[in-house]
């Protein structure tokens, strides 16, 4: 029996019975020869952080657009962030750890530069509109070609709020990336001096605690008692703690994420994206379809963006 046979033994005897176990995979769409040390979900997480979309995270906005100091968030430390939480909820259920990581730190791989705005850009230009976590699907599939698991696709696919993933570690990574962004995005904020420290609805504060600490804090304890009490057939915060989590991300989207930008900025990089995508649909020879342009400017990182913006855009001093 090799490393990998063993790993997934381990996951028979030792993971809750709702966990997804390696051996149970739905498999890959391209099938591919099994690794002796890694499981089928190790692989994927593997696939994912070496690949050329997550290093671009790393320069691309969670809020505060092209921060000048370093202490900002940006969409690579969010999905740290957010992998880390995973981890914590699903070992302490006895979910399977690397499909949850998996899924974590490939969730975000389809954003645009300028995060949200950025999305909401390319969604009023592109035919059929632009969801981040439907390019995310196509950055693995199409455009890196990692041929994950059907289990990892899937929760990268369904992590946003309207969505419902299909195994329970996808559930966890879809909690989790809010527990996470709300809570460092509040951080940023104070940071930033968007909002003060204790403007914060008081529901927040009498419930999940005064600092950013003690409310992942609370939020995770939460998550995991109330889904053990419930056998893991549901994994949920309890009614309480989800109405007051509405309640936080309700006052996030009107105090930080609706007004971090005054609308002056939100329409500059509207424009600067629809500006690109009519220049590249125009060379229809390297951008044949109006999909080849959305991964492009998709793909980008803000600065890039802006480099290319000011190549194409702004005229050139001249050098005699």
């Amino acid at each position: 029996m090799n490393i990998r046979e063993q790993i997934e033994q381990r996951e028979v005897g030792e993971l809750s019975p709702r966990a997804t176990r390696s051996v149970h995979t739905r498999g890959r769409k391209l099938a591919q020869e099994k690794c002796d040390i890694r499981t089928e979900f190790q692989k994927d997480r593997d696939r994912i952080t070496h690949c050329k979309a997550f290093r671009r995270l790393m320069h691309k906005t969670q809020v505060f657009i092209s921060p000048e100091r370093d202490h900002y968030r940006t969409r690579l430390t969010h999905t740290l962030e957010t992998a880390q939480i995973s981890r914590t909820v699903a070992r302490a259920l006895g979910m399977n750890e690397d499909l949850t990581e998996a899924i974590a730190l490939g969730h975000d791989l389809g954003h645009t530069p300028f995060g949200h705005t950025g999305e909401d850009a390319l969604n009023s230009i592109v035919s059929g509109g632009f969801r981040h976590n439907v390019q995310s699907v196509r950055v693995v599939e199409v455009l890196e070609g990692l041929n994950l698991t059907f289990e990892v696709v899937d929760g990268i696919l369904n992590h946003r709020t309207i969505c419902s993933p299909a195994t329970p570690e996808g559930r966890i990574v879809q909690l989790c990336d809010k527990i996470a962004y709300m809570n460092h995005d509040v951080d940023d904020a104070i940071r930033a001096r968007v909002l003060g420290e204790g403007e914060l609805p008081r529901e927040v504060l009498g419930m999940f605690g005064q600092t950013s600490a003690a409310r992942i804090d609370f939020l995770v304890r939460n998550l995991v008692q109330f889904s053990f009490e419930n056998d893991c057939d549901v994994i949920s915060l309890s009614p309480d703690a989800a109405e007051v989590l509405k309640i936080f991300r309700t006052f996030m989207f009107e105090r930080v994420y609706a007004t971090q930008l005054q609308a002056k900025e939100r329409g500059k990089i509207k424009e600067m994206l629809r500006l690109m995508f009519e220049y590249f649909a125009a060379d229809t020879e390297r951008f044949p379809t109006e999909t080849a342009v959305a991964d492009h400017i998709a793909g980008m990182t803000d600065r890039f963006a802006q480099k290319r913006f000011t190549e194409i855009f702004m005229p050139m001093a001249w050098e005699a």
